[in-house]
Formats: C-alpha cells, sequence, structure tokens
C-alpha cells in the first residue's frame, strides 16, 4: 500500500493540473492502475528512446558504415529502410493485431525483436567491412524496423487504453527528456574521444540491444484490460476497409497531408550533414551532432508533450514553423558557403531537432486523441503506411541533391514545412 501511495504521489506530482480530475476516455478499472502504467509507459519508452538514440541511422550507421567501408549507395539506403520499414508493413498488421484483446504482448515480441537486431548490427561492426558489413547492417536494420512496425501498431492503441486523454503527451514526453540524458552522456564521449570511437560506436549498439530488451520485460508488467478483438479480418480486406476512412474523415486526411509534410523534419539531417561536409564539417563531428539532438529532445520533449495535450494542433503549426526557419537558414547559409564554420551545422541541427520532436509528440497526441477507441489501431496504421509510402519516395531527394545541389533539397524541405503550417491550421482542437 505504501508503495501504491509513493507511485501515486509521484504520479500527482508529474500531473500537477490535473490532480482530482476523472479519467478522460478510459474505463474506471483502468483508471485505479493509471499511476502504476504511466511510470510503466515513461519507463519502457526511455529504453526505446535511449536505444534510438545510440543506433540513430542518421547519424551513428552513417558514420559506422563510412568507417567500415561500405559504398555509399548502401549507406543511403539507411534512413528510408528505418523509416519506410516501420511504416509500410503495419496497414496489413493491423488487422491481425485487432484480434489480441491484449496487444501489450506484440509490444513486448517487437521490442525483443528489435534489441536482437541491434545486437547483430554489433557483431557485424567487430567482425565484418566492406560491402559485406554493408549489407548485413541494411538487412539487420530492415529487421529492427518490422519489428518497430508491430510495436508502433500496437503502441498508441495500448496507450489509448490504459492512460487517460489529458495525459498521454506528458508520458511520452516525459520519456523522451529522460532518454536525452543518457544520449547525451554517450554523445560527450563521442565528442571529446574519451574513448576510441569504434570502440564507443559498437559498445552503444550493444547497449542499445539491452535497452530494448530491458523495455520488452518492463512493458510485460503494464496492467493493461482486454479490449475489442472485432475487426480483423484478413490482410486484404483490413487494408481496404482502412482506405475508406480516407473518403469518410476529412479530418484524417489533413492530418496525413500534415504529418507528410512535416517528413521534411526527418529527411533533412543527413542532407544538412552532405552539405556540412562539403564546407568541412564531415563526419568528425559526429559527438557534436549526435550531442545537439539529444540536447534538443532534453531541452523540449517534456515541453512539447505538456503543449500537446492541451493542443496538438497547435503543436504541429510551431514546430513547422520552427523546421521551415531552421531548413531556410540552413540552405541559405550553404548557398553562401559559410555552413562549415564553428558550430553552426550542430547549432542549425539542434533547431531542426526541436521542430522533429514537436512533430512527433504533437503527431502522435493528436492521431490517439482524434480516434475512437474502434479506430484508434486502423487510423495509426493507415496514417504510418500512407507516409512510409511517401518517405521511401523521399529517396528521390537524394537524385535531386545529385543533380543540383543539396542547397536545393533543403530550399524545398523549408517549402513544405512551410506548407505544413497552412495545413495544420485546419486541424481541430481535438482536445478540447
Amino acid at each position: 500500500m505504501a508503495s501504491r501511495s509513493t507511485t501515486e504521489k509521484a504520479f500527482q506530482s508529474i500531473i500537477i493540473d490535473d490532480e482530482g480530475r476523472a479519467c478522460a476516455d478510459i474505463p474506471e478499472s483502468a483508471c485505479k492502475q493509471e499511476p502504476g502504467n504511466f511510470f510503466t509507459h515513461v519507463g519502457s519508452l526511455a529504453l526505446t528512446k535511449i536505444a534510438d538514440g545510440l543506433i540513430d541511422p542518421k547519424l551513428v550507421l552513417s558514420w559506422l558504415m563510412t568507417s567500415l567501408g561500405a559504398p555509399i549507395a548502401l549507406i543511403g539506403l539507411l534512413v528510408p529502410v528505418r523509416e519506410a520499414g516501420a511504416l509500410l508493413p503495419q496497414l496489413l498488421t493491423a488487422g491481425f493485431l485487432r484480434r489480441l484483446p491484449r496487444r501489450k504482448w506484440a509490444w513486448v515480441g517487437g521490442a525483443l525483436v528489435q534489441g536482437l537486431a541491434a545486437a547483430a548490427i554489433g557483431f557485424v561492426a567487430i567482425t565484418m567491412t566492406g560491402v559485406a558489413a554493408g549489407w548485413a547492417i541494411v538487412i539487420a536494420l530492415a529487421i529492427l524496423a518490422l519489428a518497430r512496425s508491430v510495436c508502433s501498431v500496437c503502441y498508441k492503441d495500448v496507450l489509448g487504453k490504459t492512460i487517460a486523454k489529458s495525459r498521454r503527451g506528458t508520458a511520452t514526453g516525459l520519456a523522451g527528456s529522460i532518454a536525452s540524458i543518457g544520449v547525451i552522456i554517450f554523445a560527450l564521449s563521442l565528442s571529446f574521444n574519451l574513448v576510441d570511437r569504434m570502440m564507443l560506436v559498437t559498445v552503444g549498439l550493444f547497449l542499445a540491444g539491452g535497452a530494448w530488451i530491458l523495455s520488452a520485460l518492463l512493458f510485460a508488467t503494464l496492467n493493461e484490460e482486454a479490449g475489442a478483438t472485432e475487426g480483423g479480418k484478413s490482410a486484404f480486406k483490413e487494408a481496404l476497409k482502412n482506405f475508406t476512412y480516407l473518403r469518410d474523415d476529412p479530418q484524417l486526411t489533413r492530418f496525413i497531408a500534415t504529418r507528410g509534410l512535416l517528413t521534411a523534419t526527418a529527411l533533412a539531417p543527413p542532407f544538412m550533414i552532405a552539405v556540412g561536409s562539403e564546407a568541412g564539417e564531415g563526419y568528425d563531428k559526429l559527438g557534436f551532432l549526435v550531442l545537439a539532438s539529444a540536447l534538443a529532445s532534453l531541452c523540449s520533449s517534456f515541453v512539447w508533450g505538456r503543449l500537446s495535450d492541451r493542443s496538438s494542433r497547435k503543436v504541429l503549426i510551431f514546430s513547422a514553423m520552427v523546421g521551415a526557419g531552421i531548413l531556410a537558414a540552413t540552405s541559405w547559409l550553404a548557398f553562401a558557403g559559410t555552413l562549415g564554420g564553428g558550430i553552426i551545422l550542430p547549432v542549425l541541427l539542434f533547431g531542426l531537432m526541436i521542430a522533429y520532436q514537436g512533430v512527433r509528440l504533437g503527431r502522435s497526441t493528436h492521431l490517439v486523441d482524434m480516434a475512437g477507441k474502434d479506430t484508434r489501431a486502423a487510423y495509426t496504421a493507415l496514417s504510418n503506411t500512407v507516409i512510409g509510402v511517401l518517405l521511401l519516395a523521399g529517396g528521390i531527394f537524394s537524385l535531386v541533391a545529385n543533380w543540383f545541389g543539396g542547397e536545393i533539397v533543403l530550399a524545398v524541405m523549408a517549402g513544405m514545412s512551410g506548407l505544413a503550417i497552412l495545413a495544420a491550421w485546419g486541424l481541430e482542437e481535438v482536445q478540447q
């Protein structure tokens, strides 16, 4: 009883303005379990976010494959494989996962597979080089991404069943802030060469695997009540049914359009690094770039999460504004030839990652609060699948960069973020 009292007090100290407020959008029985579930979500999600930082394809794996002598064509596959591989399968898996009365077990299985895949990349770093190492890393990353797709389609549904409507953004935001501390320690070690860089990156891969496995064990303790299982049809029929939501719900269509335009904040970092490399920054700044990304998460995740609980629509608008400004500034400095000076590139990446964290938290909270309990899994899968296709198509930016330069790509992405402001403006205030 004392332990539960301590948990409830800690819960109320975080959810300051929600004390005494009835749980919204979850049953009374789940409300009683909410304090413990809240910290289970925070702990599990923080571990997965630490793992994400240690294995970041945009920064860490790109550096690793370069150091192992993998060809640039394979390095260019990292972000599309990681992002699209985590999203595209979700439309087909939503129907099957819907048949599970307790979907936390699917999340647990997905986290375990991610942990094993991360460890496999660590073994590749120790034992292989060249083209073989490149293909092995890409394949392991594809497996990790597929497992992540299962976790993604289940997580929002489990979150919606176990945490009240006004507290979901706070849980995910707090997890991001906690995780960023671990990633900052990793980044500082990379920045100041406290340990051999290759050894540190390799150890980080194994630590990422351990973090995913530990998160799975922790998430297994979540108190999740059995949910509705109807609607678990065949993959093809479920896909057709899900696509009808685009016709029937204009707000979902607008949300997906907004999110699609804001993929610029996810796709831009490799191009920022590329134009910075031409100006002298290169991969010797790996530690500072990882540090900038981690600091951005630490400074903004909890704030974005709290703001998302009040208005996820405004969070998306503000994030789009920041992203548009940073990308426009990066493009302009690249054209001017001044991007390579000092820590300009890490500072700009810091600003972009502030926007990226806002996009992540704003879109997640908006989707969960916009959808009802009967459509949440389908909306999540449909949204993620459409975005996965767009991310895969984002490979065309590599051709544009090859023909016209990375500066042009960044300018186009700044325009995409600007259009996202207009798209997000028409979203409804789903928290009201």
